[in-house]
């Protein structure tokens, strides 16, 4: 699920004493240690980290990291919200534009390099492959809306690639942008038309299919061609559809 692994992030202008780190990722001591050797290596040192959201595989390490470096750790929720729509960081001549960009979690942000027009996403768009909608945390409504505010940032040349935290580094924002969106328009009619399908079969038999709940039986009809392993975190993003279809409340039996 994390691809890769998730990627850390270290930000400095050429020649700056001053860092900002990315992500610190899961309480892994030697990957710690590894960013603290590069960001010697420049002749600097860490004077901020940003979360993009409060998962683990991205920000557990993130107290720890503190400890290490002495540097104040923002983000957006769980015991932070210390960073404004709009926001602006100044670090060592770094700026860095705060966009919230909800709906992989409640508490995803994207920062925005300015002088780079590029993008940092954490999970809001992978470097390969689609993110999910991490239901109950994650909601599709604020997800579509995030991808509707990245369209207009990449629309407007203020955005042209992509660093997220997981994958490749993409080139070409605007188009995986766009791609994004027509896939979470495809695959939320699969999973209107298969929950459908999964009511009329149940009411035609009668009730009591033994199918278990809707959403694993959605699962099973729109993700029937990947592997199992990524069935439960598929179930997660059919949740969050059904409940954005309005198509009975989540869990519910069939």
């Amino acid at each position: 699920m994390t691809l890769e692994g998730t990627n850390t992030w270290i930000l400095a202008e050429p020649g700056s004493e001053e860092v900002v780190v990315v992500d610190p990722g899961p309480l892994h001591e030697a990957h710690l240690h590894a960013v603290l050797a590069d960001v010697d290596r420049r002749g600097a040192r860490v004077a901020l980290t940003l979360l993009t959201h409060g998962h683990a595989d991205h920000a557990e390490a993130a107290p720890r990291f503190a400890e290490l470096t002495g540097a104040p750790v923002r983000a957006i929720g769980r015991g932070h919200d210390d960073l404004g729509p709009g926001d602006v960081l100044a670090v060592g001549g770094l700026e860095i534009l705060v966009v919230p960009t909800p709906g992989h979690t409640l508490d995803s942000v994207s920062f925005l390099l300015t002088s780079e027009q590029v993008l940092l996403t954490g999970d809001t768009v992978l470097g390969r492959g689609t993110t999910v909608v991490a239901y109950p945390d994650g909601e599709l409504a604020a997800y579509l809306a995030s991808l509707e505010r990245l369209s207009r940032l990449t629309g407007s040349e203020q955005v042209s690639s992509l660093a997220p935290g997981h994958g490749p580094v993409v080139p070409d924002a605007a188009g995986v942008v766009r791609f994004y969106q027509q896939h979470r328009r495809e695959r939320l009619e699969q999973v209107r038309v298969a929950a459908e399908e999964v009511r009329s079969a149940v009411e035609g038999s009668g009730g009591g299919s033994g199918d278990g709940d809707l959403a694993d039986a959605v699962v099973r009809r729109v993700y029937a061609d990947v592997p199992r392993s990524v069935w439960p975190a598929a179930r997660l993003s059919v949740l969050a559809q059904l409940a954005y279809l309005g198509l009975g409340p989540a869990g519910q039996h069939i």
